[in-house]
């Protein structure tokens, strides 16, 4: 297998990894580290959960540009980066 995952690494490609937009192989990587890692494992579940429960509401109309635009900072200043 390719490298290891740490914990940073999980949690900076979290999204992507909900939303299935890893390669196969960085799928595997990061599934495998989420399924042992007591630490990492809450906030993939949390988010997961989150990410359910928006999808479940099945709103459709879209945040003000403004809410959106402090949503992306915040998850910058949090470490998550924009593709």
């Amino acid at each position: 297998m390719g490298c290891q995952v740490d914990c940073g690494a999980a949690m900076r490609q979290l999204f992507d990894f909900l939303d299935e937009e890893l390669t196969p192989e960085r799928m595997t990587e990061v599934r495998a580290h989420l399924a042992k890692c007591s630490k990492c494992y809450p906030n993939y579940n949390f988010e997961k959960l989150f990410l359910e429960a928006v999808s479940a509401a099945g709103c459709e109309s879209k945040a003000p540009e403004a809410l959106r635009m402090r949503i992306v900072s915040a998850l910058r200043e949090a470490g998550f980066s924009s593709r």
